[in-house]
């Protein structure tokens, strides 16, 4: 397989410590777990989706767990400002906060809360099942350019997570950088249902959800692919990504950095487990990986 060398890793304006990241959503909802994170040797975390307002989320069910991922359509539930306290300890380490809005202004001023206590924001303008946010916003080339400059304005590093529930991520990822982002995080969810053939109805209590997990894998690597050929800011792969191997062929398909998040829940010690295959001293340099797949 395949390895590359250790060393400093800087993305889109943030220095992490590897090249691998705790996706938003999973054990970030508490300062506790985010350190956690960091100690078990992810080289950066995101934290749970922020919003202008306290909101509960959906009602459940909210997760069902699948042979080849995990379907969920948690609503966004989450403590608005309060949240603020949480991230206040972790000021020098490398934590993004992802935070979501209605509009350019909700997101601006969400921002304002965190500014210099964060080394960045992930928006999400990318979460398929949260009405009036997410993809609701994330579809529209216009609204995503507007939210992004709305946040990269304060000057702090700003990542965009896109949906690939599009026809063609690739004028999305363009919007954002027009927009002033620093890099594109590819992707979220992908919108999905199943149907319980007992009950005859859905298994979710929202119907629809987001599928992710190893069943989307294939889908990541393609958005990471076509990004890379049409937006000159760095992309962070996310979507599936569970092994070293994994990692590579998301760097091949030009992602600079990866989000890991599912495949937490299977193994919290999966950060260490995948740097120890990915990181060799003799390994090859990243820069000789990222978009190789795009050369001959």
């Amino acid at each position: 397989m395949v390895s590359i060398r250790p060393g400093p890793v800087t993305v889109g304006g943030v220095a992490l410590d590897n090249h691998l990241l705790l996706a938003a959503g999973i054990l970030g909802t508490t300062g506790s777990s985010l350190n956690r994170m960091l100690s078990l040797g992810a080289g950066g975390v995101v934290t749970k989706s922020i919003g202008p307002y306290p909101k509960d989320g959906h009602a459940g069910p909210c997760l069902a767990v699948l042979d080849d991922g995990i379907l969920n359509a948690m609503g966004l539930p989450n403590p608005s400002k309060e949240f603020v306290d949480e991230v206040a300890p972790l000021i020098k380490k490398p934590v993004m906060v992802s935070i979501f809005g209605g509009n350019p202004a909700e997101f601006a001023r969400v921002a304002g809360w965190f500014e210099g206590k964060v080394a960045g924001f992930e928006l999400n303008l990318s979460c398929p099942h949260a009405e009036g946010y997410g993809a609701a916003i994330g579809t529209d080339p216009g609204l995503v350019e507007a939210c992004t400059r709305a946040v990269s304005a304060t000057g702090v590093p700003t990542w965009v997570k896109l949906t690939p529930n599009v026809t063609d991520i690739t004028s999305i990822g363009k919007a954002a950088e027009r927009g002033g982002a620093s890099a594109i995080v590819a992707i979220n969810t992908v919108r999905a249902m199943r149907i319980s053939t007992g009950l005859r109805r859905p298994v979710l209590g929202n119907r629809y959800g987001g599928l992710s997990g190893s069943a989307v894998f294939p889908v990541a690597v393609r958005c990471v692919y076509e990004l890379y050929e049409s937006c000159k800011i760095p992309i962070i792969g996310c979507g599936g990504v569970s092994s070293a191997d994994n990692v590579i062929e998301m760097m091949m398909a030009g992602a600079s950095a990866v989000e890991i998040g599912s495949a937490v829940l299977n193994n919290v010690k999966i950060f260490e487990t995948i740097k120890s295959d990915l990181y060799k001293k003799d390994g090859l340099s990243p820069k000789e990986i990222i978009g190789c797949a795009h050369h001959g």
